[in-house]
């Protein structure tokens, strides 16, 4: 799985995200991804990582085998 394919796919969900992506790795199939976004404000920790991973759900069946994920508002990031 490509880090662009990735990237555009959060972008296309929440278009004002910060995204960075680490591939653990080195096999594009355990990502790390820290993703910064004003639509994060007002969930939880685990509504953040259940909106992720709705969105990557084909994606975690096949091509991505592992997804970490670091989820933070910009007032949290600025911290």
């Amino acid at each position: 799985m490509s880090p662009e394919f990735i990237r555009a796919k959060i972008l296309a969900a929440m278009p004002d995200a910060v995204v960075e992506l680490e591939d653990l790795t080195g096999t594009s199939d355990h990502w790390k991804a820290t993703i910064v976004s004003a639509a994060f404000a007002g969930q939880s920790l685990m509504q953040r990582h259940r909106r992720i991973n709705t969105l990557f759900a084909e994606e975690l069946r096949g091509p991505i085998h592992a997804l970490t994920m670091e989820l933070r508002t910009p007032d949290e990031a600025a911290v």
